[in-house]
């Protein structure tokens, strides 16, 4: 049942959950859906086959991943394993990287000005010395 054609060819869903880019197929499958990877340059179905030496492109947050399949495996196995599956190129790791110090050294969201809270204001009148 299982044909040469099977093994050089493998759906996309199902490959980027062997290579761990998501938890599961059904997450890899909406992505797919939803355009965030790409095959060759392409936008492309859950169904679409890659086959080694396709290029992908994933986006998983604000990270882009520019990737080149090395090899194909319908199982999810170690992370080690799985990293064998594929080699990011070094244009793509460098910009992950630039967009990582970016955004690391970007103020913290949560932090808000403004009028201070309920808290804010007892926790002020606490350090200046007084009581609530």
């Amino acid at each position: 049942m299982d044909s040469k054609i099977d093994r050089e060819k493998l759906r996309i869903d199902k490959w980027l959950w062997a290579a761990r880019f998501f938890k599961t197929r059904a997450l890899a499958a909406d992505a797919v859906e939803c355009g965030r990877v790409q095959v060759n340059g392409m936008r492309v179905k859950p169904a679409k086959l890659i086959t080694a030496g396709d290029t992908l492109g994933i986006r998983l947050g604000p990270y882009q991943h520019v990737i080149e399949v090395l090899a194909l495996s319908s199982k999810r196995g170690p992370a080690t394993e799985a990293q064998k599956l594929y080699q990011e190129t070094e244009e793509s790791r460098l910009k992950r990287i630039a967009l990582a110090m970016e955004l690391k050294a970007q103020p913290d969201p949560t932090s808000r000005e403004g009028r201070p809270t309920k808290r804010d204001r007892r926790e002020m009148e606490l350090f200046k010395g007084g009581v609530w």
